[in-house]
């Protein structure tokens, strides 16, 4: 009986290294292909400025869109469009649009592990303490793989919090 209690732990704890292995991984890739989270969006090729906007309606961000044969695949899975979003010219957030591919969920969860299911976005998210990653519908033929830097989502955080001190010394 001690011996089946001793080997279940044994096996317990495997499949939790593995599993902190594969999250291993997608902090090492941080990013799609070689666009990864937190670099200037100027050391991307093809990547042309869309327009200004607001992220939660107060953070002055701008949408850029990568036009660049290196990303028109994943495998054999067509990506039909990639959009950055910055932060004082930082990558923060990479948006991937893909044709819907039942290879393309057995290929991430190959690399990176089994996903957290979560019910009320209906999406798939994998977690590193830098990086999210979130699979979710984006249409009925496309999904949409959603990568979000966190070091760069707090600056922008910390730089609301200036502000606010700003407007705190000013009375």
């Amino acid at each position: 009986m001690n011996t089946r209690a001793h080997l279940l732990f044994f096996f317990m704890l495997c499949s939790f290294v593995l599993s902190a292995q594969d999250t291993a991984e997608l902090a090492r890739r941080n990013g799609f292909k070689t666009i990864k989270l937190g670099l200037p969006v100027d050391s991307i090729k093809g990547a042309e400025f869309k327009k200004d906007i607001k992220e939660k309606n107060e953070f002055e961000t701008k949408l850029y869109e990568v036009n660049n044969p290196e990303y028109k695949s994943i495998g054999e899975v067509k990506v039909k469009k990639i959009e950055l979003k910055t932060y004082k010219n930082l990558i923060y957030q990479i948006d991937v649009i893909t044709v819907k591919d039942t290879r393309l969920m057995k290929g991430m969860v190959k690399s990176f592990g089994e996903p957290k299911y979560i019910l009320v976005t209906d999406s798939y998210n994998w977690v590193t303490e830098t990086l999210s990653l979130t699979f979710k519908d984006h249409s009925k033929n496309e999904i949409r793989l959603t990568y979000r830097c966190y070091p760069v989502l707090k600056m922008m955080l910390v730089d609301k919090g200036k502000k606010v001190d700003d407007i705190a010394q000013d009375f």
